[in-house]
Order: structure tokens, then C-alpha cells, then sequence
């Protein structure tokens, strides 16, 4: 199948074939009479665990590494267990991050709310985001304001 057949049966763009071709999770042979890119099957399939192991989280280095482990005829599963065994936590750490970062913007948005807009003088830039600690009130909420999620 060309390019085009093999991106719309794996719900995915030519952009995004061409780039699994480029990092050489996906294989194509040329046709010799005019040197399209012709995939097989087995392309397809790899498109389609591609896509699944995406939304379990595993980047593209890693889903290359499943592959190789397949290829040499050795079982990924034990990699697939710890590495997500591993980015469990973190994830759920990060959503945890997000979470606070979600009540503190509402926070500020409440807080905001009642100050005026401030015009640029020389001496500020965005008054609401400079005075942000200044107009907490309580002392834990004055320490979670400052806390940022890198």
C-alpha cells in the first residue's frame, strides 16, 4: 500500500508516516518503476501498536525499543511492566502539581476579580501578577501561590 492508504487505514497524517519511516520504527521498500514508498502488513501493524503505546504514554524512543526487543526475538514485557511501573507515580505526581496549579489561577482569578487594570509606569509590569502574594491573606495560601510546577 502507498503512503496514503497506509496513513488513513492508521488514522494518522503522511507527516506522521514519514517520520516513523525517518526514525525507523516503520519500513518501506520503493517501487522500482517509479519509487513510491510501498508498505506492507506488517507496517500497519506497527502503526497500529504505535498508536497504542502512545496513549499508554510510551514515547517513540521507547516504542523503538519494544520493537528491538521483538525483532531479536526476546519478550518486551518485563521493559513494558517497569516502565510503567516506574511513570505511574510520576504521572500521578504531576497531576497532583497540576491540580494545585488549578487552584491557585483560580485563586487569582477570584482575587483579580476586584483589582482594577493596571497601565505599564515604569516601575510594573502586570500589577495583578506582582502583587499576587501581597493580596493573599492567609499564610498557607501565601505559601502555595508561590509555588510553581516546572
Amino acid at each position: 500500500m502507498k503512503i496514503g492508504e497506509l496513513a488513513e487505514r492508521g488514522n494518522v497524517t503522511h507527516e506522521t508516516i514519514r517520520h516513523y519511516v525517518h526514525q525507523g520504527l516503520i519500513h518501506a521498500e520503493r517501487n522500482p518503476n517509479n519509487g513510491y514508498q510501498l508498505f506492507d502488513d506488517e507496517a500497519l501493524r506497527r502503526l497500529r501498536f504505535i498508536n497504542r503505546a502512545r496513549t499508554l504514554g510510551f514515547s517513540l524512543k521507547e516504542v523503538g525499543e519494544i520493537f528491538a526487543h521483538t525483532d531479536h526475538g526476546d519478550s518486551p514485557c518485563p521493559m513494558v511492566r517497569d516502565l510503567l511501573s516506574t511513570r505511574l507515580p510520576e504521572v500521578r505526581a504531576q497531576i497532583q502539581e497540576l491540580k494545585q496549579l488549578a487552584d491557585r489561577m483560580e485563586a487569582a482569578l477570584d482575587v483579580w476579580a476586584s483589582m482594577p487594570d493596571g497601565a505599564p509606569d515604569g516601575r510594573t509590569l502586570c500589577q495583578l501578577i506582582e502583587h499576587w502574594n501581597d493580596s493573599r491573606t492567609e499564610g498557607s495560601a501565601r505559601d502555595t501561590g508561590s509555588a510553581h510546577v516546572s
